[in-house]
């Protein structure tokens, strides 16, 4: 499996900002992978940086690097070369190109006049120092671990590795928490999914997992805010209408409580708490209190 980088490491090995990586992906300079809410980024990705940097180090913006490319892809008749396929230099005002042929000849393509010898030796040297896993190796090997109970605690590494090389991955963080909970290591559990909402705060996913970690701890009132936002982000949410039915239930409020439930039903009419949602909206005429309501249905994790 070829080595992808997150953005945390592209930024920390290249000495690049989030603004620049952002903005030279928008002009397609770099050509990363999206998955899981995070970029990754391959050695090609890498190369194409490094040219970058020298070139901005000469005081070519990157605007111009764009406007070269794309008059060498239409030179080439090759709508999809990417800059790391190709060897650029500048003398500060011209920026020169190598194409990938051997028998074709270096030129100016902005001007149609045309050299540059682009060395990765430096580049490959820091590939080598960086970790033996990426971050999204990290959190694949988490979900092989997460699904079995004796496997936790590997899986709970796993993630935290993926979390600690790529801190803003929001689904990284979600799957973290859930595995805490299921270690039943509620306040860690709840740091991560206060980060996943304070982060990505229309992520209904966090929402709810935020909602759900509050009620364990027993705070209740600050549950049904996060519940309440999981299911207006996502009204399908079906265990986000149980479950703050049931903190609606806890804290008196019988007809939130039915609503929810009722919700429930329409979403989920045969899901595993379909029958009981059924019952409990049948005794809420009048209300009888039960020891059910202190279950709570299992987390979400990103598959």
């Amino acid at each position: 499996m070829e080595h992808r980088y997150t953005r945390n490491e592209v930024e920390r090995m290249m000495g690049v900002t989030r603004r620049e990586l952002d903005y030279w992906t928008r002009l397609r300079l770099v050509l990363p992978r999206a998955r899981w809410g995070e970029r990754f980024f391959d050695f090609s990705d890498l190369v194409a940086l490094e040219t970058i940097k020298r070139l901005a180090a000469h005081k070519v913006p990157a605007g111009r690097i764009r406007r070269a490319v794309t008059a060498l892809q239409t030179e080439l008749g090759a709508a999809n070369t990417p800059l790391s396929m190709l060897r650029i230099s500048t003398n500060g005002k011209q920026v020169v190109v190598h194409p990938p042929s051997s028998e074709a000849r270096p030129f100016e393509p902005l001007t149609g006049q045309f050299v540059l010898n682009f060395e990765t030796s430096k580049l490959a040297r820091k590939v080598h120092n960086m970790a033996a896993r990426s971050a999204e190796e990290w959190f694949e090997l988490g979900m092989m671990c997460d699904s079995k109970s004796e496997s936790l605690d590997q899986a709970a590494d796993a993630y935290r590795k993926a979390v600690d090389a790529a801190p803003d991955w929001v689904e990284a963080r979600i799957n973290l928490g859930t595995t805490m909970f299921q270690l039943g290591r509620m306040t860690e559990a709840y740091e991560q999914f206060s980060f996943a909402v304070e982060f990505e705060p229309q992520n209904a996913l966090a929402q709810f997992n935020l909602g759900c970690v509050l009620e364990q701890l027993g705070r209740t009132q600050e549950a049904i805010l996060h519940l309440s936002s999981a299911v207006e982000l996502v009204p399908s949410l079906a265990d986000a209408h149980l479950n703050l039915a049931l903190a609606h239930e806890k804290t008196g409020q019988v007809q939130d409580a039915v609503r929810h439930l009722s919700l429930y039903v329409r979403y989920e009419p045969n899901g595993p708490w379909a029958e009981f949602a059924r019952s409990r909206i049948a005794k809420y005429h009048p209300p009888a209190p039960s020891s059910h309501f202190g279950k709570l249905t299992p987390f979400r994790r990103i598959h």
